[in-house]
């Protein structure tokens, strides 16, 4: 049913709250740091795991797929709440913090390119491609 998308998309979200209020709470910031992108994540990972077992019904599948269709408008309506101007005048948090996602998004990327597949075709390498026929 669509419902137990949803129902997993609420038990992410529970496990992204905790977890990033446990992670504003070791660092010292009374906030919620990276709440939804967790939930989000753990929606993902819970989807690819239940779908290489057979456990999601395709029913159940359309229900997270709605949710991960909404992920950016959430994270838009979420971040137009954050005054930017303020966290950076209480600290060097902010900044260190968005330095850090930027360089752990760039290797996250560099690793993902080169745990591809290698093309070993000349054509590949030249930067063009035959068409097949």
């Amino acid at each position: 049913m669509i419902i137990y998308g949803t129902a997993l998309l609420a038990v992410c979200h529970l496990v992204g709250v905790f977890v990033g209020n446990l992670l504003g709470s070791l660092i010292g910031v009374k906030a919620n740091v990276g709440g939804v992108g967790i939930a989000m994540m753990l929606l993902i990972f819970a989807r690819v795991y239940l779908r290489a077992r057979g456990l999601m019904p395709s029913a159940t599948e359309a229900g997270v797929g709605f949710w991960a269709a909404m992920y950016i408008p959430v994270v838009v309506a979420m971040a137009a709440q954050q005054n930017v101007v303020a966290a950076l005048k209480g600290g060097p948090v902010a900044l260190i913090s968005a330095v850090g996602a930027v360089l752990l998004c760039a290797c996250a990327i560099a690793l993902i390119n080169r745990a591809g597949p290698k093309p070993e075709d000349a054509a590949w390498r030249n930067g063009t491609v035959a068409e097949e026929s």
